[in-house]
């Protein structure tokens, strides 16, 4: 077996992805940006859609009970934030001193998170291959994370060129899109592969149901860790049951944040300080 070398970033950046997880409800979404302040989170993240413009009319009048109505349509209106809910969330983020961004599915809602002057952008695997999109985020010139999910290497390869040439930074994330993901399909190793491969920063985006992956992902060299977060995952919602409770993200920050503390140097020429008067006590035969 091939021996991993560990490189352990100085600092990790920790991403509570709300999603649509908020159910169109401005006071949820505050409670979930609450909760990943609470954490230790240095972000939390949204989704942005223009309904009309990713949904085909035939999609959209497909039936569907929802809470909104009976259609596609209905739910997915009914997820969407517009701008008197994402000023009042930019309003929130401010005032608590947490960053926020979103992720946007379409070109006009690229457009509209201009406003808000984000520090990011996340590009969602879905929209690695619609090249249109792609370049419009490169050349914003705004540092942007890259989800990986469900795409090839060829994928990864024109996308990570587009950044390049636009001389765009940018961070690819290793991400496995299947909502909760299966731990025996997680292969974290990747993370390694895509530093080697492309010579850049690289984060991890998962959708398992535990923190446990995301903590191995920061030990495997992760910089970023991103990961869904519901106040309950019995809650309605395609994304809730691959998300985070809040004790479950308490855990995981934590345990992330540890990392550098507790991994500690390769030199040890002598025992800490802290042992002696131990050994004193212990090694009986040297009194």
């Amino acid at each position: 077996m091939k021996k991993i070398e560990m490189h352990i970033p100085d600092n990790f950046y920790i991403i509570a992805e709300i999603g649509i997880n908020h159910n169109g409800d401005i006071n949820i979404a505050k409670k979930l940006i609450d909760a990943a302040i609470k954490s230790g989170c240095d972000a939390v993240k949204f989704q942005k859609r223009t309904i009309d413009i990713v949904y085909d009319k035939e999609t959209l009048k497909q039936l569907r009970e929802s809470p909104w109505g009976k259609t596609q349509e209905d739910q997915k209106k009914g997820l969407e934030f517009g701008e008197k809910e994402y000023d009042e969330i930019n309003a929130y983020c401010l005032k608590n001193n947490i960053e926020w961004f979103a992720s946007a599915w379409d070109l006009e809602s690229l457009k509209f998170l201009e406003k808000y002057k984000l520090k990011n952008h996340k590009i969602a695997s879905a929209m690695l291959t619609h090249e249109e999109f792609i370049k419009a985020v490169a050349e914003t010139g705004i540092h942007s994370f890259i989800s990986t999910g469900m795409s090839t290497d060829l994928d990864i390869d024109k996308a990570v060129k587009i950044f390049k040439d636009k001389k765009c930074d940018f961070t690819l994330m290793h991400t496995v899109s299947t909502y909760p993901s299966d731990e025996g399909e997680l292969n974290l190793i990747n993370i390694t592969k895509l530093k080697e491969k492309y010579d850049c920063k690289v984060g991890y985006s998962g959708h398992e149901t535990s923190p446990g992956p995301s903590v191995i992902a920061a030990c495997l060299g992760a910089c970023a860790i991103e990961r869904h977060i519901t106040l309950d995952r019995a809650m309605y919602g395609s994304d809730q049951s691959a998300s985070l409770e809040p004790y479950g993200l308490n855990l995981m920050v934590n345990y992330i944040r540890k990392i550098n503390n507790v991994i500690g140097s390769k030199v040890r020429n002598s025992a800490f300080e802290s042992e002696v008067p131990i050994a004193k006590k212990l090694r009986y035969w040297e009194q």
